[in-house]
């Protein structure tokens, strides 16, 4: 259960316009919630049209997001450190009644802003505590030409900013575009990718064209959304709080440079289910946030990823206490291969076993989930896993959830841990609700949930924390490059955990063993699936596999994590404590490197012992690199001196002596 150890009550100011009827204690003691909460609603009375401006700073005075209303028309601009990130950008709803909200005859009725900090517990994640601490700026709007109420938000954190939009009015509204844009300065580039795709390093306005007759087409991008701005800035564009809305994307916009426009998905990502130009909404409604996770360096958005989760609705669930992070192994569909996994899952201290697609039959035609193929006797497979405290998973494809509470109570009453929904069409505002009730129904029944395929976090994993995990990422079933996997810390993991599947010993890896062991410290997954494509008689000789004893340690959740150096695309290194134990991983992309890294995060006037597992010769290719383990002491004052071959890697763990 999700606890808040320090709070303290924000403090708040509202101001009306000259003329208008102040309603102090508007929205007094509460943040919009996401979807339907309720606001209270200026009357209708004398408006004025004025040019004005608010602006959020973050706490530590670097972040700024400024919103103006000049000449009926709203923009917004952000700086960070007195440097430029976004040019002034258009703001606006357009309405499916033809109306847009936003880009003239708008004019200002309340204003509000306050401060707030806190502290909150997740159930698992990158750290024990988080900090909740941020300036707040709200407006209160009305577009004359119509009469509808609307409003603006806009946090600054010291790890970014964030803006949304609030529909006052009570009732129905139906929106038909986001108008939200983003000018970057000269220089800028974006690292593009759609679906499961590789990244594009091109100009925001140079977004090559994609999709198919049954998705959406143009010049699109997903989120998370890397940008590197010439100044040497950094910014990840995310969303969060995503409810009865359609998922974002951005887009380049026709004859304009350095330029983005929010774009509203009408299509599955997948190109399965029905079209939706417009989204119906239940008014008051609040729109997504849209999140520029913001660092000075390439290290400080890793480190300022949490700021998605602080954007997100607390946590919903009343009791966590059976959500388990952990580690996984998939096993092959016989009975034997689950009785054998369950071994090694006890034998390698993994905490589940998992039966992927074709379990109950196939996928793409199967529609009843129920019942396992003749080729396992699921019960015998399930209490021998509950027996030995390791946990079953189960796949099931979105064809066979049409009754997911029937199904996820049955999954229950056997004993079932979790599922990992699969082929899940993310995109419409149908598919988001759909995605949040499925992580709901599964709650209800303890049930763990991870989404694959293009799924794209919004933060949800703190409000539903037994969504534990979600794909949305070119992964290890596509054997990338090492310079992809050392750019996904900085891109899409920055959104929120992502479901790699790390391959040990795969003769399909472009990359050494010890790079594949880096990702279990490097990346950030709760539920970590591992020795993918693998079986419990490939380690049969565990001499030859040095890299097993990492594994048999490395946690998926901590206490404190730190990003020690990185470069976009190049390499990286990150520490992770759990308990008094830290744990570090490092890769490369196609370069030999050796870093020089300072042990400072240790404790001061601690000896520990570091347990090193690092590149050995260089192979005839990375995949053959051997692993050469050796031991030290170090302390806090030590720099330690990383040697990866090309595609390489080092791992270390690092425990009091």
């Amino acid at each position: 259960m999700e606890t808040s150890p320090r709070q303290e009550e924000p403090a708040r100011r509202e101001t009306a316009r000259p003329g208008k009827l102040s309603r102090r204690g508007i929205l007094k003691g509460a943040a919009v919630a996401v979807g339907a909460a309720p606001l209270s609603v200026l009357g209708m009375g004398e408006a004025h049209a004025a040019d004005s401006a608010m602006t959020a700073t973050s706490p530590d005075g670097s972040n700024k997001i400024t919103v103006s209303l000049v000449g009926g028309a709203l923009s917004w601009s952000v700086r960070r450190a007195g440097t430029t990130v976004v040019h002034t950008s258009a703001l606006g709803l357009a309405m499916s009644d033809g109306t847009t909200l936003g880009t003239a005859d708008t004019v200002l009725t309340t204003y509000q802003h306050w401060t707030k900090d806190s502290t909150w517990t997740p159930v698992y994640g990158r750290n024990a505590t988080i900090r909740d601490h941020y300036q707040e700026m709200r407006w209160k709007l009305q577009d004359s030409a119509s009469g509808v109420f609307f409003g603006i938000q806009i946090r600054a954190y010291d790890t970014g900013v964030a803006l949304r939009y609030t529909l006052l009015d009570t009732g129905k509204a139906t929106i038909s575009d986001e108008l939200t844009g983003f000018v970057f300065p000269d220089g800028t580039l974006v690292h593009s990718a759609r679906d499961e795709n590789v990244y594009s390093v091109v100009a925001p306005d140079a977004i090559p064209s994609t999709g198919t007759s049954g998705t959406d087409v143009g010049s699109l991008t997903d989120m998370p959304l890397l940008v590197t701005l010439d100044s040497g800035l950094r910014a990840c564009i995310c969303e969060s709080s995503r409810v009865n809305y359609p998922r974002g994307m951005l887009t380049s916009v026709s004859g304009q440079s350095n330029t983005l426009k929010t774009y509203l998905m009408k299509k599955t990502a997948r190109g399965s289910g029905p079209v939706q130009t417009t989204s119906t909404v239940t008014t008051p409604f609040a729109t997504p946030w849209r999140v520029l996770v913001l660092g000075s360096s390439d290290t400080d958005l890793v480190d300022n990823a949490e700021l998605v989760l602080n954007l997100a609705p607390a946590n919903a669930l009343t009791d966590t206490t059976w959500i388990r992070p952990g580690k996984v192994f998939r096993c092959n569909l016989t009975t034997a291969a689950g009785i054998a996994g369950v071994d090694f899952a006890v034998a390698r201290d993994v905490d589940y076993i998992e039966y992927d697609a074709g379990w109950y039959g196939p996928e793409f035609t199967t529609t009843d989930a129920t019942a396992a193929i003749p080729d396992i006797d699921l019960p015998m497979v399930i209490d021998h896993a509950t027996t030995n405290g390791i946990g079953v998973f189960l796949y099931v494809n979105r064809l066979a959830l049409t009754n997911p509470d029937t199904l996820f109570a049955l999954y229950r009453s056997w004993g079932v841990a979790g599922i990992k929904l699969g082929f899940i069409n993310d995109g419409t505002q149908t598919m988001t609700n759909q995605i949040i009730t499925w992580a709901k129904r599964a709650a209800e029944h303890n049930l763990l949930i991870d989404m694959h395929d293009n799924v794209r976090p919004f933060g949800y994993e703190r409000t539903y924390p037994n969504w534990i995990s979600l794909e949305g990422v070119r992964g290890n079933e596509q054997f990338p490059t090492a310079t992809h996997n050392v750019t996904l810390p900085f891109a899409r993991n920055v959104g929120g955990p992502m479901d790699y599947t790390i391959c040990y010993g795969q003769s399909r890896n472009q990359t050494t063993n010890n790079h594949q062991m880096a990702m279990a410290a490097v990346y950030y997954q709760p539920l970590n699936f591992l020795y993918w494509y693998s079986t419990p008689t490939s380690y049969a000789t565990t001499a030859n596999w040095p890299g097993l004893a990492w594994f048999d340690a490395v946690p998926t959740t901590w206490d404190e994590s730190t990003t020690l150096t990185g470069s976009i695309g190049e390499y990286i290194a990150v520490a992770r404590r759990s308990g008094t134990t830290w744990f570090l991983g490092a890769m490369t992309n196609e370069t030999a490197r050796t870093l020089s890294v300072p042990l400072d995060f240790l404790d001061s006037g601690v000896s520990y012992t570091a347990t090193i597992y690092a590149d050995g010769t260089a192979g005839t290719a990375p995949r053959a690199t051997p692993t050469v383990v050796s031991t030290r002491t170090v302390t806090s004052s030590t720099t330690l001196s990383m040697a990866m071959t090309s595609a390489g890697g080092q791992a270390v763990i690092l425990r009091p002596s």
